[in-house]
């Protein structure tokens, strides 16, 4: 059975950093793309960053430059380092894995918030 437990949320000051990670179970981890996306509160949920399996990623326009996916395939963890953060960056960060023939499976979301 498919498990993506996202950790390293928090609350964080603007500018400050946080790195994201997602342990995954039950699957090939190495053999699969993963995916963080984002949802801000009374907004849908967005891709921010994905990686593929040879280490290849892209990135949403608004995070390039500031937010860094990586993987870890002995470790099967996906990363996301989120630097320099905003108030505006402020959601819960899900990791999403695709396998063939079935929906998307989901983490149950980390929350990144700001003090003030």
């Amino acid at each position: 059975q498919v498990h993506l437990v996202e950790s390293g949320g928090g609350l964080v000051q603007p500018g400050g950093s946080l790195k994201l990670s997602c342990a995954a179970s039950g699957y090939n981890f190495r053999l699969y793309a993963m995916g963080w996306y984002r949802q801000a509160p009374g907004k849908q949920r967005d891709m921010v960053a994905r990686i593929t399996s040879g280490g290849t990623t892209n990135y949403a326009d608004s995070v390039k430059g500031r937010f860094t996916i990586s993987r870890d395939n002995a470790k099967n963890t996906v990363y996301l380092q989120l630097n320099n953060l905003k108030p505006e960056h402020t959601a819960f960060y899900f990791c999403s894995v695709t396998l063939p023939l079935v929906l998307p499976y989901w983490g149950q979301g980390t929350h990144v918030t700001f003090s003030s």
